[in-house]
Parts: C-alpha cells; sequence; structure tokens
C-alpha cells in the first residue's frame, strides 16, 4: 500500500497530456488493495492497512526528492479520508452480490479522492489541475472497474467461493 502512495505522489506531477498525469494509473492500485484486505480480514484489519498505509506513503513522500511537501499533504489527507470511507462503504455492502462492495466503495471514494488532492495539491498554482482532476478520475473508474475482475479472481482463487463476501 505504502509503495503504491509513494510511486503515485512522486508520478502525479509528471502529466502525460493536458488532461492526465502517470499518478492516475498508479494509485487506483490502492483501492483494490483495500478492498482485498477487507474481504479477507474485516474492516478492522482493513482499516490499520489504511492508517500504515498512510503514515508509510507521507513518510515515503516527505522523503522523495521532486515530491513538494504540498502534494505530500494532499495525498496523505485525500488518501486517508478515501480509504476509511471506502472500508466503511465495503464493509456496509459486503453481504450484497460479490461485485458490489468492490465497485461501489471504489466508485464513491475515488471522487472524494480525486477532489481531495487536486484541490489541495494544486488549487492557486495556476497548472491545469481541474483537467488533470478530470482526466485521473476517469482512468481511477477505468482502473477500478478491471480491478473489481481482479478482485473476484482473486476471491476466488483465495477463498473458492465469491457467494460468501463475509471476512474469513
Amino acid at each position: 500500500m505504502a509503495l503504491v502512495v509513494g510511486a503515485s505522489n512522486y508520478l502525479v506531477s509528471i502529466p502525460i497530456n493536458d488532461w492526465l498525469v502517470w499518478g492516475a494509473l498508479t494509485y487506483p492500485l490502492a483501492f483494490l488493495v483495500n478492498d482485498l484486505v477487507n474481504r479477507f480480514y474485516g474492516a478492522s484489519i482493513a482499516r490499520r492497512v489504511v492508517y500504515v498505509g498512510f503514515a508509510v506513503g507521507v513518510a515515503l513522500s516527505l522523503s522523495v526528492e521532486g515530491i513538494e511537501q504540498r502534494v505530500a499533504i494532499a495525498s496523505g489527507t485525500a488518501f486517508l479520508v478515501a480509504q476509511l470511507l471506502d472500508v466503511a462503504i465495503f464493509d456496509r455492502l459486503r453481504s450484497q452480490r460479490w461485485w458490489i462492495a468492490p465497485s461501489v466503495s471504489s466508485a464513491l471514494s475515488t471522487i472524494v479522492d480525486t477532489v481531495l488532492f487536486f484541490g489541495i495539491a494544486f488549487a492557486g498554482t495556476g497548472l491545469p489541475w481541474q483537467q488533470w482532476a478530470t482526466g485521473d478520475l476517469a482512468v481511477k473508474w477505468g482502473v477500478a472497474a478491471v480491478s473489481v475482475v481482479v478482485y473476484g479472481a482473486v476471491s476466488v482463487r483465495f477463498s473458492g467461493s465469491l457467494q460468501n463476501n463475509q471476512a474469513t
């Protein structure tokens, strides 16, 4: 989790084009990690992973040359709020069909993550952060859709079933 956050914080400052930064391709993996931990170990352990990921991710971000302090603070804030929201939504929906909890929790929490991160990191800088945020959210939703397939495959591989979405 911390490596995903640290790499994404570095890559967020490197644009691919006017609508997208490289961090948009790596960061959504944090939601997949979170949902898998929540499925197999429950919300309490998932929250612990979020807290550790937050602490290590922010520390990595502050220590890596090239990552501005504002980006590190924005990332930490957005990560903590969005990932804890993801845990709560997933946990509430876990008894529904297997794909509902990871789909809904990721879709909603990525909106919060995107608004918080880009608003804190880039508002007032003159950079095209609204465009980046739009591109970022679109990619996060795309990666989240693919991640639901990965989530299903991993769930079947390690639990043998998608019928029960409760923590083991």
